[in-house]
């Protein structure tokens, strides 16, 4: 790990805790000796004694006498860690590089870094993670094709950095070996491949994300479907996109400006698919996530089931990511807020809109089920309730643009399969929205 500069240190204070850093305010030999082993059994990182959690320097006397402390604590660890002292601003900053014999544990027990959280795990947890998910992480590995020339994407790295809300006072090449995905050779980890790509399919065939609407409960006819193949934040907002276009929207008139409310939280659904990302087994190349949805439910499923060191019962009380890199990332864009709070937010969400709980299945994929509002019964009212998808609110604006608009036409504008604007113009006509009159080329529509 290098030298720390005056520069980089302000970056790093700004930027905040995670994967990589964390912040202390005062000297704890406890609490400092599992994060030097939560740090030594991922990927490294930094400690800063003298800092408060949100980033105010406080300082701290710095002593021969604490740095021997220190040192001490680190070579007591099972096995043995070294570690580098430095210090700025009378901010002790202790240096920690990934260890090469993992797992490492201090007298606390085990430990590992899990976004800007430290996990305690009990032995037989921590060898069987190691075990199972290798010694080297997928998020970590260097990825040997992938670099500045052939596919790094310099705008999505920029639209990370804004909505990281990142300083951009040292370099690019600085900021990515502190967001802990550039090698000090300037070699990408995998975790560095998937958000900063122009195409994931390049370099990892199976990390796109597929979606598909099917008509009715089972997977007999599929009316439309997207593969993402981008990088992992455009294929993120590409699948919302695809749900908030095929699920119904439900428009209350109050006081001011209609709202517009989707059938399932749109909460319940980001916490779904950025869990399906980010914690899918990316060594397992013969299946993407799935985002299926159909008339009665969406169901969102990852490759991999549970992590190892999580027991069943133990699911929704505790969480361990198998790509640590990868999570931190999504809480630094602000997708995510800490590890093992997705799942509560979750149940959360359905519960306050009165749907039942997520279903949560693991096998050899984790899926979460998400039930669907059974669609009310048509009954006259003086003031009816529209509950159109984003593409049928779409499709009847075309037509009130020009009633005379044909199928293929309409397929055109909103580029999409004449099959499927079939398929949509059907159920809007089952739905009393729209008529047709007159059945030639000469004929409208009404919309009602």
């Amino acid at each position: 790990m290098k030298d720390m500069d005056k520069k980089e240190f302000e970056f790093l204070i700004i930027q905040g805790e995670g994967l990589k850093l964390e912040f202390k305010e005062s000297f704890d030999s406890k609490n400092l000796g599992k994060e030097i082993v939560a740090f030594a059994n991922t990927e490294g990182g930094r400690i800063f004694i003298g800092v408060e959690d949100h980033g105010k320097v406080k300082g701290i006397q710095i002593t021969n006498k604490l740095k021997s402390e220190i040192q001490d604590l680190a070579r007591n660890c099972d096995p043995s860690i070294h570690i580098k002292l430095d210090s700025i601003d009378n901010v002790l900053i202790v240096n920690v590089d990934e260890g090469i014999n993992k797992p490492y544990r201090c007298s606390a027990g085990f430990f590992l870094r899990q976004g800007s959280n430290s996990q305690k795990l009990t032995t037989d947890e921590i060898r069987g993670f190691f075990n199972k998910e290798g010694k080297i992480l997928f998020d970590e590995s260097v990825n040997p094709e992938f670099s500045f020339e052939n596919g790094f994407n310099k705008s999505k790295f920029e639209e990370f950095v804004k909505r990281a809300k990142l300083s951009k006072t040292i370099s690019d090449e600085d900021i990515l070996k502190n967001l802990g995905v550039l090698t000090e050779n300037k070699k990408f980890k995998n975790a560095g491949v998937l958000f900063f790509c122009d195409n994931v399919e390049k370099f990892f065939r199976h990390a796109i994300i597929t979606c598909v609407l099917y008509k009715g409960t089972d997977k007999y006819k599929i009316i439309d479907r997207k593969d993402f193949t981008e990088d992992t934040i455009s294929n993120y907002n590409g699948a919302m996109t695809f749900l908030m276009r095929n699920l119904r929207l439900e428009y209350k008139i109050k006081a001011g400006p209609r709202e517009e409310i989707l059938e399932i939280p749109e909460d319940a659904l980001r916490e779904a698919i950025v869990n399906a990302m980010a914690h899918r087994d990316y060594n397992e190349r013969g299946a993407n996530i799935q985002i299926d949805i159909y008339d009665d439910r969406v169901e969102i499923s990852n490759p991999g089931g549970l992590v190892p060191a999580i027991k069943k019962e133990e699911f929704g009380k505790k969480s361990i990511s198998r790509n640590p890199l990868l999570f931190s990332l999504f809480k630094s864009a602000d997708l995510v807020e800490k590890v093992g709070s997705g799942i509560g937010r979750m149940r959360e969400a359905m519960q306050k809109v009165k749907l039942p709980a997520p279903k949560f299945e693991f096998t050899s994929f984790f899926t979460v089920t998400l039930q669907r509002p059974k669609t009310p019964q048509a009954t006259p009212q003086a003031t009816p309730q529209a509950e159109l998808t984003e593409l049928e609110g779409k499709i009847v604006s075309e037509i009130k643009a020009n009633t005379k608009i044909s199928r293929n036409e309409l397929a055109k504008k909103l580029k999409i399969g004449s099959d499927t604007i079939k398929e949509y113009l059907e159920k809007l006509k089952s739905k009393g929205i729209i008529t047709r009159v007159g059945k030639t080329s000469a004929g409208y529509w009404e919309v009602k």
